[in-house]
């Protein structure tokens, strides 16, 4: 009994001194107050809000097509005598595809240009007897029958000769299609008809030929997205480019721009009942023939501008769940500095190039459509150190962004 006893009075004391260690523990690692028992301001940088132009850049995803897409077919019935390409071949404009067996059509343009000479003599003889029987009518030795049958003859042979001459470049033209050539410079496809098949004429398909430079951006810009520049326009809050023709840039799948601009070149005016977007197309220069058709793309249209807007970094904007807001710095009744949430309607990314930007320019941040006025001094860093809304805060410029690039590389 004496030895429980004494255990229990030393387990009693061992979960005093326990707890009196916690308590002690726990006050150390309490913030550190002021003198008058508040929490010290934190530190903060802040961005005055000023009113500026920023360029309005619109990303969508896009599809390219070959600038033409052409089916080369023989216009002209015969035996398909050779292929003068490789499939897959960088073909020139007016080069040689195909080849008909050509006798056929040589033999045709000397007969005809035989055809032609005879017309020719006729002709000729015609115009003599008519000069000849011109003479003798004045002299009246010949009736005027004979002289109006000479006059016939020679309208006659004239038409023959006219009639023999088209035959002529007919036949002439066929032996031209017997040599089948590309319209356009491209990419030529596979062949679809093998050597030795007679080929009837045009319905026959024999490969495809695709021009490649330039190539056709082609992309759907939604209704509502053309309904809101158009407001904004309206109020003089955005300027679009004249006549609606967007520079253009074409971003790859891993992400690097192609080296080329375009420029939209058209704008379908209709709306497409199934996706509620209008179809729009810029035209990009592709001379080495980067570019493929049906390569999925993302482009980038330029050249608008968003007039008298406030930008503020990305880092600056939180969320709060049912909305995006940012901190304020301002003056409470008391006098004292501290930081207000301010809810906010945000609008695009805006990204400046860093190279090109000026030194206040802000690489990356939102578009701020409502919640901000000029003069407004929104905290951008320190907003860790801020753990309640109307925390006292101090503050500091805050970096530009060439002093941030400066300062992650170590300059």
């Amino acid at each position: 009994m004496t030895f429980n006893f004494q255990l229990n009075q030393l387990m009693k004391q061992l979960l005093i001194f326990s707890s009196v260690s916690f308590l002690v523990i726990g006050c150390s690692e309490q913030p550190q107050l002021s003198g008058h028992g508040e929490m010290p301001p934190a530190n903060v940088s802040v961005m005055t809000m000023k009113p500026q132009s920023v360029p309005f850049v619109l990303e969508l995803p896009a599809t390219l097509s070959g600038s033409k897409e052409v089916e080369i077919r023989a216009r002209v019935a015969g035996i398909l005598e050779s292929r003068n390409f490789n499939e897959g071949d960088r073909i020139e404009a007016g080069e040689s595809l195909f080849t008909l067996d050509l006798k056929p059509f040589e033999l045709e343009v000397a007969r005809n240009r035989a055809d032609e000479k005879a017309a020719v003599a006729r002709l000729e003889r015609a115009e003599r007897e008519s000069k000849r029987l011109k003479a003798l009518r004045k002299e009246k030795t010949v009736s005027q029958r004979d002289y109006d049958d000479a006059l016939s003859n020679l309208e006659i042979s004239q038409a023959d000769l006219l009639s023999a001459q088209a035959k002529l470049r007919e036949a002439e033209l066929n032996l031209q299609y017997a040599k089948v050539t590309s319209p356009v410079s491209g990419i030529v496809g596979r062949e679809l008809v093998s050597e030795g098949t007679f080929i009837p004429g045009p319905e026959v398909l024999l490969t495809e030929m695709t021009q490649l430079d330039p190539v056709r951006v082609r992309f759907g810009l939604s209704e509502r997205e053309q309904l809101a520049m158009r407001q904004d326009e309206a109020a003089g809050k955005l300027t679009l480019p004249k006549d609606g023709r967007w520079k253009t840039r074409i971003k790859l799948q891993d992400g690097s721009f192609y080296s080329v601009t375009g420029v939209v070149n058209f704008s379908d005016v209709r709306i497409n009942t199934q996706t509620g977007t209008s179809e729009l197309q810029a035209i990009v220069a592709n001379p080495d023939f980067k570019l493929r058709p049906g390569q999925f793309v993302r482009v980038l249209l330029e050249g608008a501008v968003r007039e008298n807007t406030f930008v503020v970094p990305q880092r600056a904007v939180l969320d709060s769940g049912t909305g995006k807001y940012v901190y304020v710095m301002v003056k409470n009744e008391q006098g004292q500095t501290i930081a207000k949430q301010a809810p906010i309607k945000v609008g695009e990314w805006v990204r400046f190039d860093p190279e090109q930007a000026s030194e206040n320019a802000i690489e990356n941040g939102w578009i701020i459509r409502d919640g901000l006025k000029q003069g407004d001094q929104v905290i951008v860093d320190g907003l860790a150190k801020i753990f309640f809304p109307g925390a006292p805060v101090t503050s500091a410029p805050a970096k530009s962004a060439s002093a941030e690039q400066n300062a992650q590389r170590g300059e």
